[in-house]
Order: C-alpha cells, then sequence, then structure tokens
C-alpha cells in the first residue's frame, strides 16, 4: 500500500510541476480566443484532430463547443475529425492512415476556419498532414503539442508547446486550456437573462 501512496503522491507532484508553468501560455491562450471567437462571428467553424487520447480530448473539446460548457449559449459550430468511423476505417484501407486528417481537412474546411491538432510529440504525420493542408486552404491553424514541440511547431500558426515529457501531463495542459477556451467563450456568448 505504501507503494500505491508514494506513486499517487509522485503523480500529483509531477501534474503540479506542469501547471507550474501554465501561466506562461496566457498571451497564446487569448490568442486562441481572439481568433476562434473571429472565426465563429464570421460563420466558420472549429475543426479539432488527434490521436488515441488526444482524438478523445479533440471529441470532448468539440462536444463543448456544440452543446454547452457552464452557461446557456447557442451551439458554437464545432466538429472532430476523429468521430466517423466509416470515413477513418475507409481511408485507412483505402489510402493511407497518415493522410486520414488531410483528406477530410481539404473536403470540409474553408479560409474562415480555426483547425486545432493535439499531438503531445509534435511529430504525428496525420495531424501535421492536416494542419498543412489548413494552412494551404488559408484556415487559422493552432497545434497543442508538447515537449519541444516536434515538427508541428513550425507548421502550426499558433503552436502552444507544454514544456514536459510526460504524455499525461501534457494532455491535462490540453485539457486546461480547453476548458479555459470553453469558459471564455461561454462569457463572450452567453445568452443574456430575460428581463422581469
Amino acid at each position: 500500500m505504501n507503494v500505491l501512496k508514494a506513486s499517487y503522491l509522485q503523480s500529483l507532484e509531477r501534474h503540479r510541476a506542469a501547471f507550474a508553468t501554465v501561466e506562461q501560455y496566457q498571451d497564446q491562450a487569448l490568442l486562441l480566443l481572439e481568433k476562434v471567437q473571429a472565426c465563429l462571428a464570421a460563420g466558420g467553424k472549429v475543426v479539432w484532430m488527434g490521436n488515441g487520447g488526444s482524438a478523445a480530448d479533440a471529441q470532448h473539446l468539440a462536444a463543448e463547443f456544440m452543446v454547452r460548457y457552464k452557461r446557456e449559449r447557442a451551439p458554437l459550430a464545432s466538429m472532430a475529425l476523429t468521430t466517423d468511423t466509416s470515413i477513418l476505417t475507409a481511408h485507412a484501407n483505402d489510402y493511407d492512415f497518415s493522410t486520414v486528417f488531410e483528406r477530410q481537412v481539404q473536403g470540409i474546411v474553408k479560409p474562415q476556419d480555426v483547425v486545432i491538432g493535439l499531438t503531445t510529440s509534435g511529430n504525428s504525420a496525420n495531424v501535421n498532414l492536416g494542419l498543412q493542408a489548413a494552412n494551404a486552404m488559408g484556415a487559422y491553424t493552432v497545434a497543442l503539442t508538447g515537449r519541444d514541440g516536434g515538427k508541428v511547431a513550425s507548421i502550426a500558426q499558433l503552436p502552444i508547446i507544454v514544456r514536459s515529457d510526460e504524455t499525461a501531463r501534457i494532455q491535462e495542459v490540453h485539457m486546461f486550456l480547453g476548458h479555459w477556451l470553453c469558459e471564455a467563450l461561454d462569457l463572450l456568448n452567453a445568452q443574456p437573462v430575460p428581463s422581469e
């Protein structure tokens, strides 16, 4: 049991260490908010993509946009490219998994959109190709990444790099940033309370 307690406390300490640096992302987070709000105001949408845990985070955040976070508001146009199993499996079977997001971006992304790729290493080929395709189409591209930023740091127009080597800690900071973005959008887009 002492080993498990030690493991718990060590994990918590690594979490605290990762979050000790969160304040340094404030300017980037505010720029992301500005770009997303402008995108939505222009009739655009926010498109998310990632692999594994980052795919789950992409879907989670797209759902927060479309449904709601805390406040009542209109839906915010958003989607994750990881949810359609027919597209994912057909593309991987007929072409190659590395281009599974690139193909979808080419089919649905417009210049007024914001495309956000989540990759803890920065070297996920399918995310990087998807962001390159979005750049070519004139969309605004964002990478939530980690470690040293990887290849995606030179692809995304706004790379937000969590300086950690531990995947779980990187993902936890990504979700903090994503949830803050949802909270800020709630504040900007909350429906007015009807007067009595």
